[in-house]
């Protein structure tokens, strides 16, 4: 059974108010919160419909960006790593997040580097190696920590760069299958997917890069006609869900969510 693309849970947390404070790379209007809680339950839902035992978390009015789970640990067959945000005002959700996966993992080990930053949207688990792209949230010395904290659980990671004005590695890129990423025409061009299968995202649907692929389904976001029928023309079922009121604030599919098999 693939680890990278067959689970059996999923974390998320639910939208708080604060989120219309959420930090953002362009200003594309205010999220409308109410929309957002409508388009959470639809993706909590299809989560459970791909055959997750979802954990939702409550609201963290502390944190705007807390929906935003993905960001605080990497999450992989033998333990879990608690990350260290690269924005300041995110350090606090990773502290948030460990003593739920404490819960669920024998092994919880954390990144704790003063000067180590990584977030999840910057990890792409495969199953051969582990991609990390150096970005404004993820530096060097964050890779160089991770590397080590893995490297006893057999896990390799290979430092790739995400594009400039990207904001994470995973916004351009998704893993479809064991052998196949779901990539814009700009990452891939870079040839960090040498190796790989890619199913290229439609010219001018670069938002849609961003999947989840979950036991036997692809979520991605509806809107993107062109990037929908490539992927289901590889064989893969899709779901389609809202994700409007979260691309205002620079989130995607895989933003929402911790994915995995407690080990």
């Amino acid at each position: 059974m693939s680890f990278s693309t067959q689970f059996s849970h999923a974390i998320t947390r639910r939208p708080s108010v604060s989120i219309i404070r959420g930090l953002r790379a362009v200003d594309t209007g205010t999220p409308d919160l109410a929309r957002m809680l409508d388009h959470h339950v639809a993706y909590v839902a299809t989560l459970k419909e791909a055959g997750a035992t979802v954990i939702e978390l409550p609201p963290l009015d502390a944190y705007p960006d807390s929906v935003f789970v993905e960001d605080t640990a990497l999450c992989l067959p033998q333990g879990a790593v608690v990350m260290r945000p690269g924005a300041p005002s995110r350090l606090g959700e990773a502290a948030e997040m460990a003593p739920h996966l404490r819960a669920l993992y024998g092994q919880v080990v954390e990144i704790t580097g003063a000067d180590s930053f990584i977030e999840g949207g910057d990890i792409l688990v495969t199953e051969r190696e582990i991609l990390v792209g150096r970005s404004a949230r993820t530096n060097a010395a964050g890779i160089a920590e991770l590397t080590r904290l893995v490297a006893p659980w057999g896990h390799r990671v290979r430092e790739v760069i995400t594009p400039p004005g990207v904001l994470h590695f995973k916004t351009d890129c998704s893993l479809l299958d064991a052998d196949t990423i779901l990539s814009t025409k700009r990452l891939s061009a870079s040839g960090c997917f040498s190796g790989y299968k890619v199913v290229d995202v439609a010219e001018g649907e670069e938002a849609a890069a961003n999947t989840i692929r979950f036991n036997d389904l692809v979520l991605m976001p509806e809107g993107f006609p062109k990037t929908r029928d490539a992927i289901a023309a590889t064989g893969f079922t899709v779901r389609e869900i809202g994700n409007t009121e979260c691309a205002k604030i620079d989130g995607g599919m895989s933003c929402l969510s911790l994915r995995f098999t407690p080990g």
